[in-house]
């Protein structure tokens, strides 16, 4: 019997079931079978070339425009190209002494193409692709070839030596042999909704007649990611609530009133509306569950500062997690600096009410770590703060009684709930988690699921407004040099910049100069110059380094400034003496990685080149942006770029300059790029927990299922009385998952 967990091998012979397997982790048939085609071409179709990315393994239909056959000159040998065209736009497909070429890729016939896209000159192009030509007339390429049974001709996600059209045989093969599944979903439920049966959208998913059966086949399999993932969220909430809270009821007379009094700012309406809530929320046995999201300089330390204090004030402790150790380092520092002797209990000079703020990260010296470990299992630290090593098993606390997960894009709900864990099993902490990555309202109904939420959107006063250009280095060289020039300018002016780059740098070759590769051709010059060689030729180089970036620039374009350099490998006290160094306006220039991402705080730094900026997400550019223009000089930002124009790349970075609203950028991000698997072992770059569901676009489906995984949670929490229901819960989270975060 052929069922969805019949090993792929066994059915399609162990060649193909390896191919399947590494090239796209597809392992049984149920993983083939949720391989959904990335979308349908009609008959006649053509696929647009325009906006394919340089590097992507692309398919596509096109329709050979002319074919050319000539002599290389550098060495003995032939290349055919063929010019293929969507009607609109153009790519060449270039081939090395394979004459035979000619014959076969006649001017009109249409096929499909795949191959990993590539650049010559500035012109896409596709090296050595794998191609199935049609055999029938312009007008009926969907019924030529017999693999491609009915009205729409699906195309899949694909890889290298395994195009579109070898997986719809694939596919074909299975579905023929498939005995079909138990529908997981309860008959009622499935007849209250409309919803045609798992069985039947899986095989018309793959095999349409038409359009109508691709979107009831989608209605479907939509539903079931959906309702699994808020059936998971449902039961996370039923056991957060299922043990008490500590009670931490505000005091007119402890720490934070002794904080509030001696404030030195005003707090902004947000920042008072938003800690009534938290104070009331932690005056409970509930256990809180609260994201507040905020744009970067919103003010939502404070906020977390002033519930951390309220929970000291009961008597408790407060552990706030940072992403990582820079950021614990720049935490611990600026709470104690704000708190001033209000956190130097057990010290000379300490205010009365006084608590302590210690660090623990995983770099500490033996020594260190020990005396922090004890601090904080004594109940001597009131507030913690630390990176993820704050969640191993060996850390322990006396009364933890709230935990703040700052950047929760950096984790996932897992490693929250294994924090929330260190307060023992009879009781559950609060937790309050924060983000200066604005999150849409379906992204929060559905990966923050067990949370309720709380937006800050002002800003404090004496914020400085950002512009943000596009440095186009390919079409503008020039640009480049300019950017430089206005450094120069920043720093005589008395400012200070940040040059970032996406790698620290190695013993790997050297990514280029200043952003460009410094990779020679190997072709000749002239008229006749030659395509790349048989492997591709123009490969996606390697994103640009710190070490070599500082040393191009030292020697280069700023060698009479002060240049600093950060990133992760150094020792943390290095990292913490540059930061300091670049602070006090010893430095210039700050060559570094993401590492100043988030919570880095100089106000006279007033640009920020990101160099490769098109590696980086929507985001996490929106994040690096906001270290610039953090005080009375407005803040400039510069995306250089190698990415061409008319791509999704250009249109992303595009996008980014022309705005600073974080939740606008935050809906571009979730439509250009993959949604990841939103329950957040995320952080292990597998691939998305999520094919067919939008975050963006299925709100009105993600609310329908919340409410009915509510419904099917509040009268059987376990589900022992829905297996099929259950078996969907366990599919999202899976023993990879656990073991992901068993090693985290």
């Amino acid at each position: 019997m052929t069922t969805l967990d019949a090993k792929l091998d066994r059915l399609l012979g162990a060649k193909t079931g390896k191919a399947l397997e590494s090239a796209l982790g597809l392992v049984t048939v149920g993983d083939l079978l949720r391989h959904y085609p990335r979308r349908y071409a009609e008959r006649g179709e053509l696929t647009a070339i325009a906006g394919l990315e340089l590097g992507e393994h692309a398919t596509v239909l096109a329709k050979v425009e002319r074919v050319t056959k000539r002599s290389m000159k550098s060495r003995r040998g032939t290349i055919v190209e063929a010019r293929i065209t969507d009607g609109h736009r153009s790519l060449t497909c270039t081939f090395f002494n394979q004459a035979w070429r000619e014959r076969e890729l006649v001017p009109g016939k249409r096929g499909m193409f795949a191959g990993k896209v590539t650049a010559f000159r500035d012109q896409l192009q596709l090296a050595h692709p794998e191609y199935h030509l049609f055999d029938s007339d312009a007008t009926d390429v969907g019924a030529a070839a017999e693999e491609f049974a009915g009205a729409l001709l699906p195309v899949y996600p694909s890889a290298q030596g395994l195009p579109s059209w070898s997986i719809a045989r694939c596919v074909s093969q299975v579905l023929d042999v498939w005995d079909g599944t138990d529908d997981p979903l309860p008959a009622e439920l499935r007849d209250r909704l409309g919803m045609t049966s798992l069985e039947d959208a899986l095989r018309k998913i793959h095999r349409p007649q038409n359009f109508g059966e691709v979107a009831a086949a989608q209605e479907r399999l939509k539903w079931d990611e959906a309702l699994a993932i808020q059936l998971t969220l449902a039961q996370r909430r039923s056991a957060a609530q299922s043990h008490p809270a500590p009670v931490c009821r505000s005091r007119d007379d402890g720490v934070r009133a002794a904080f509030d009094e001696r404030m030195p700012f005003e707090l902004t309406a947000g920042q008072r509306e938003i800690g009534e809530q938290i104070a009331a929320d932690l005056g409970t046995e509930h256990p809180m569950n609260r994201l507040v999201q905020g744009e970067v300089g919103s003010g939502k330390t404070v906020v977390a500062l002033r519930a951390m204090l309220q929970v000291v004030d009961a008597g408790r402790q407060a552990a706030m997690l940072a992403p990582t150790e820079v950021l614990a380092a720049q935490h611990a520092r600026s709470l104690r600096e704000m708190l001033g002797d209000l956190a130097m209990a057990g010290e000379l000079g300490a205010a009365e009410s006084a608590t302590r703020v210690t660090l623990l990260t995983g770099s500490l010296t033996a020594a260190q770590r020990r005396e922090a470990m004890l601090q904080a299992a004594s109940g001597e630290a009131g507030i913690v703060v630390g990176t993820h090593a704050l969640i191993q098993d060996k850390v322990s606390f006396a009364d933890l009684g709230l935990v703040v997960v700052d950047e929760q894009h950096r984790f996932g709900v897992e490693q929250r709930d294994a924090l929330r864990a260190r307060a023992g099993e009879e009781t559950a902490p609060h937790v309050l988690v924060m983000t200066a990555t604005p999150i849409p309202r379906t992204v929060a109904m559905t990966a923050y699921g067990d949370l309720e939420t709380s937006a800050l959107r002002e800003l404090p006063q004496g914020r400085s407004p950002i512009s943000s250009s596009v440095v186009p280095v390919s079409e503008k060289p020039a640009w480049l040099d300019r950017a430089w020039a206005r450094i120069h300018e920043e720093v005589a002016a008395g400012h200070q910049v940040y040059v970032v780059c996406p790698r620290i740098g190695d013993d790997e070759e050297s990514s280029g100069k200043g952003g460009k590769s410094s990779k020679k051709s190997t072709v000749d010059d002239g008229d006749g110059e030659e395509p790349p060689p048989e492997d591709g030729g123009a490969q996606r180089r390697p994103p640009v380094a710190v070490v070599d970036v500082a040393e191009q620039l030292a020697a280069g374009p700023l060698s009479d400034l002060r240049l600093g350099v950060l990133h992760g490998r150094l020792a943390p006290d290095d990292k913490d003496a540059v930061m300091r160094s670049f602070a006090a306006g010893e430095l210039d220039v700050l060559v570094a990685t993401t590492v100043i991402e988030v919570g880095v705080n100089v106000p006279n730094a007033t640009v920020m080149v990101i160099m490769d900026a098109d590696r980086f997400g929507v985001s996490q550019l929106h994040q690096l942006r906001g270290r610039v223009g953090r005080g009375s000089a407005p803040g400039l930002c510069l995306l250089v770029t190698e990415a061409m124009g008319g791509t999704t790349t250009r249109e992303r970075l595009d996008a980014v300059a022309s705005t600073t609203d974080g939740f606008e950028l935050a809906r571009l991000d979730l439509e250009l790029r993959r949604e990841g698997d939103i329950l957040g072992a995320a952080q292990s770059g597998r691939k998305s927990g999520l094919k067919m569901l939008s975050l963006l676009r299925d709100e009105e489906v993600i609310a329908q299922a919340r409410e009915e995984a509510d419904r099917f949670v509040a009268a059987d929490p376990e589900l022992r009385e829905h297996s099929g229901l259950a078996r969907m819960v366990s599919e999202v989270v899976d023993e990879q998952r656990a073991e992901y975060l068993e090693k985290s």
